[in-house]
């Protein structure tokens, strides 16, 4: 054992240099500073499901895990649509869930952005429309952007978001 450490000590730490710095990999800050940028505060989303399988949900709340941590972007979700910038819808809206997410589109104050979520979301997925189900979600509010997959991935929801948000700069700059 003593000649392991003498030889250890004769030798001294043989390592590689660390990396130099890079920039691209800063993106958190550079998206929390975009949102508060565009929004002037955390973004607000109130989640809505309007009659879906629950796939598109788990996704959802994948945005929440520590992988993701949009809260750390300045995304954050919140219970009422009275505090809300965003809806994220989604399903195939149902027949008894076409009243309620109307009221809820009322209720997010201007300006108001949505984003369908899924196939399901987005053209009404397997379910089309029929007597039980209106069909997308821009059959009842409209929607600004629609992010398609059954369900889709974390990355293409937090996508979806973004893009919803960026068209704000230009109208902040007319």
């Amino acid at each position: 054992m003593l000649k392991t450490l003498r030889t250890i000590a004769g030798i001294g730490i043989v390592s590689e240099a660390p990396p130099a710095p890079d920039a691209t990999l800063r993106l958190r800050e550079a998206l929390q500073a975009e949102i508060l940028e565009l929004v002037g505060r955390a973004l607000c989303i109130r989640q809505v499901d309007a009659g879906s399988c629950n796939g598109c949900e788990l996704e959802i709340h994948a945005l929440n895990n520590p992988i993701y941590n949009i809260e750390g972007l300045g995304i954050r979700f919140v219970a009422s649509p009275r505090h809300a910038d965003l809806l994220l819808v989604t399903g195939p809206v149902s027949a008894h869930m076409a009243t309620a997410l109307r009221r809820t589109y009322e209720a997010v104050p201007a300006p108001k952005l949505v984003v369908a979520v899924g196939d399901c979301g987005c053209s009404g997925g397997v379910f089309g429309t029929s007597y039980a189900s209106a069909g997308p979600v821009s059959a009842v509010v409209p929607v600004d952007v629609a992010v398609p997959g059954c369900p889709p991935s974390p990355e293409r929801l937090l996508q979806g978001i973004l893009t919803a948000i960026r068209p704000v700069r230009a109208d902040r700059d007319r």
